[in-house]
């Protein structure tokens, strides 16, 4: 799998989540107190965009209906056995870097 320029540091502030594409999947980028995460941006619930919705202590938060996700394993807050998936991400120079499936980079 290999790592793809997604957004600059400075774009994403702390304690915030931004969606970005690759290809034409979505991820969600998740800043949490400094340290960046990346999730499937599809909420499984009912295909919300999770890359737009807000940041709550370790969890992004469905802007459609509210339902939780740890930005780091991608876990369910009320059932950790319900999940979306989770990526590497790194930063290099000021750049995100997140780690794709091969078909969709």
């Amino acid at each position: 799998m290999p790592f793809v320029k997604v957004a600059s540091v400075s774009e994403l502030q702390p304690d915030c989540v931004m969606e970005v594409s690759v290809g034409q999947t979505p991820y969600a980028l998740c800043n949490v107190g400094g340290r960046i995460t990346a999730l499937s941006g599809i909420c499984p619930h009912r295909g919300g965009p999770l890359g737009q919705g807000e940041i709550s202590g370790n969890y992004v938060i469905c802007p459609w209906h509210a339902w939780h996700w740890n930005c780091a394993s991608g876990e369910n807050d009320m059932d950790p056995n319900r999940k979306v998936a989770a990526y590497e991400v790194k930063s290099e120079g000021g750049e995100i870097l997140l780690n794709v499936p091969s078909s969709h980079a």
